[in-house]
């Protein structure tokens, strides 16, 4: 039987650490914080009713379940340290695009499928945005083929 190929996740240095940050606030100060909670509720008594307890115990179960997940994500992970240059896009790159249309621009980051944030537009590798303009220098344009139709960008900045 073939061997199962193992699935890396890939990781920027600071989402990896933000990440080991987060397993290890799990593992104290909230496990305590939750089984505190806990405690509370059971002095109450009665824990059939009790919707303080049950609410712990979600909570505690919650905690659980994502360190687990974090564990496994920081098992096999891969960081790919910083970026080598600013001359082209690439994994970890803060890129600068102009809607060649709209003339607006939006900074991005392209990082590992574990990092993705919309709100902080961190996008990415796979994204078809990141996928277009990855290889790419600064003054270039790159098409990028939406739902909408497509959207031309020039890459104005690339930075680390």
């Amino acid at each position: 039987m073939a061997e199962e190929a193992k699935k890396v996740n890939v990781f920027t240095r600071e989402g990896f650490e933000k990440l080991q940050e987060e397993l290890s606030e799990r593992k104290t100060t909230k496990k305590a914080e939750i089984s505190a909670r806990i405690e509370e509720a059971r002095a109450q008594g009665d824990l059939s009713e009790n919707s303080e307890y049950d609410d712990a115990r979600e909570a505690q179960r919650k905690n659980a379940e994502r360190i687990a997940e974090i564990e496994e994500l920081l098992k096999n992970a891969e960081v790919v340290d910083e970026v080598e240059t600013t001359t082209k896009v690439q994994f970890g790159s803060k890129v600068t695009l102009r809607d060649e249309e709209s003339k607006e621009e939006e900074v991005y980051t392209i990082v590992g499928q574990n990092e993705v944030d919309f709100f902080a537009n961190r996008i990415s590798e796979d994204s078809p945005v990141a996928v277009a303009i990855i290889g790419k220098k600064k003054g270039q344009t790159a098409e990028v083929t939406t739902p909408a139709g497509v959207i031309k960008y020039k890459i104005v900045k690339i930075g680390k």
